[in-house]
């Protein structure tokens, strides 16, 4: 099942690059990978301060009453448990990976309150029986949520856990009813650079898109998350509809869905493009295959100071290993 072994992984902590240093050197991998796709930024691009896109605005009008609160906090499923606390909800608020609104941890919690989740319009397409849109709130109507429990890590060597409420995603995909040929969900987040002015940069092929296989989507684990902590989910979290699938790394998560587009081919995902090198489709938990430029092996949980092993699937294998017999030769890890 694992790719290569490495006969060890321990390096002094002193010696591992700096978040901050790993997250600038990602978004210059991305670059470099749109330059070599050919893209070319005007000559005047760095005087006029391509990163610089987040210009002083007023602040957002406050949002109407979210008409889901009623639903929350749902009742807790309970097959759905954790080896480890809860993380407290102040450091997730704070502390997230959503570039439409940023590439540093803070900036989706300063930026994305200019999105608006009301209305909402979720797209069903592709090979379905009955293409269709439906709003946010009658899908939540559709279809009972729950809460589950669920351990969320990073490709950047960070984990936390989480009280997700939601819909299981085997019951989405019942509900949506694809036809018997399509053989991988693709899912797309919003498009508006008005809103989320990081999508103004070259560097991302966006909307963000990411992709799951049937067998995925319908597995146990896989959740769409339209809650947190009880409440509605929160802006900087991907609301009004993002989602959960813990036996991968966190970048599989794409938030704020807008569309599901039922297909026979696999799509190609916005990390996928943006660095093959380093992102994959499967993207996969394993602690024995590093990141070209980090060690997988530990992991650093979120709001303390302790660092725990990874686990295979993120601990996961029970429910999810046998989705992959057989693509031992696949980069499960990317």
């Amino acid at each position: 099942m694992l790719i290569r072994r490495v006969p060890s992984w321990a390096i002094p902590e002193s010696h591992a690059t700096p978040e901050r240093v790993a997250l600038n050197r990602r978004l210059f991998m991305a670059g470099a990978a749109a330059g070599a796709a050919g893209l070319t930024l005007a000559p005047d691009a760095a005087k006029a301060g391509i990163f610089d896109i987040f210009k002083a605005k007023e602040p957002p009008k406050p949002d109407a009453p979210d008409p889901s609160a009623g639903l929350y906090p749902a009742k807790r499923n309970e097959l759905y448990k954790l080896d480890r606390d809860v993380t407290p909800e102040r450091f997730n608020l704070g502390y997230n990976n959503f570039y439409e609104f940023g590439t540093d941890k803070g900036d989706p919690a300063q930026n994305a309150g200019a999105l608006k989740t009301r209305p909402w319009t979720v797209k069903i397409a592709g090979m379905v029986e009955t293409p269709r849109e439906v709003g946010i709130d009658d899908l939540l109507k559709a279809l009972p949520l729950e809460e589950r429990l669920y351990r969320h890590r990073c490709v950047e060597a960070w984990s936390m856990a989480l009280p997700w409420t939601g819909i299981p995603m085997k019951d989405f995909v019942a509900w949506a009813k694809p036809l018997g040929s399509a053989k991988y969900v693709t899912m797309k987040t919003f498009l508006d650079s008005d809103v989320a002015p990081y999508q103004a940069s070259p560097l991302y092929d966006w909307p963000y898109t990411e992709g799951l296989t049937i067998e995925e989507a319908t597995n146990e684990l896989a959740f769409l998350a339209t809650g947190a902590y009880g409440k509605p989910l929160a802006k900087q979290m991907g609301a009004p509809i993002r989602l959960a699938v813990p036996w991968k790394y966190g970048f599989k998560s794409v938030k704020s869905i807008v569309s599901f587009e039922f297909t026979d081919k696999r799509p190609k995902t916005l990390w996928e493009a943006a660095g093959p090198r380093e992102y994959g489709f499967w993207a996969n938990v394993n602690p024995e295959v590093s990141h070209p430029r980090w060690s997988q092996a530990q992991e650093r949980v979120l709001g303390t100071s302790e660092r725990r092993p990874t686990l295979l699937y993120n601990g996961y294998a029970e429910q999810v290993a046998g989705l992959y017999r057989g693509l031992e030769g696949q980069k499960l890890f990317m």
